[in-house]
């Protein structure tokens, strides 16, 4: 009789700038959730862009958002400045995970998948399409809708509104 193989836990890299965290972000790490063991949450820190709301803002958002899946599944958030996959990597990803809300998203994902697939033939790129009533929700209108004196609560969690509201108040007085 042979040993069952050892089992390995499966990890996804779900990046974004994540600025801010919405309700759709969470939809697709809720459907990960059922098909990984853990996932990083990769915050993407580019020198050359202003985002409105800090690394740490971003973090404590989402780590506050997976703490209330309790999925199962580990949660992990990083920050990268490179390349996706090199992030992937570091993190021992087998898989990058994308979200789709319509065919223009599809459209660019299959490109940047294409690509990634040429520099990491190892790491695949799974795509989970935003659930129906989420598929109108994107970070830039919620900023948008934020920076109008808007309620965006009905598209982002209560840390992500909170840090909303402040980065709003630090762009009014400065």
């Amino acid at each position: 009789m042979t040993a069952a193989p050892a089992t390995t836990a499966r990890t996804a890299l779900y990046a974004g700038s994540f600025d801010p965290l919405t309700f759709g972000h969470l939809d697709v790490m809720a459907q990960a959730a059922a098909l990984f063991d853990r996932i990083v949450v990769a915050i993407g820190v580019h020198h050359g862009k202003k985002p409105w709301l800090s690394f740490e803002e971003r973090a404590a958002a989402i780590r506050d958002a997976c703490a209330a899946l309790c999925s199962g599944c580990a949660f992990d958030v990083a920050g990268f400045d490179g390349l996706v996959v090199e992030a992937a990597r570091q993190h021992g990803a087998c898989a990058i995970l994308r979200g789709l809300r319509d065919g223009a998203d599809f459209d660019y994902e299959m490109q940047m998948a294409g690509m990634n697939g040429t520099l990491a033939p190892d790491i695949r790129t799974i795509f989970l399409p935003a659930s129906p009533g989420l598929r109108h929700v994107s970070g830039t209108f919620v900023r948008q809708i934020a920076a109008l004196g808007g309620d965006v609560s009905a598209f982002a969690p209560a840390a992500s509104v909170a840090a909303l509201e402040r980065a709003v108040n630090r762009r009014n007085n400065t």
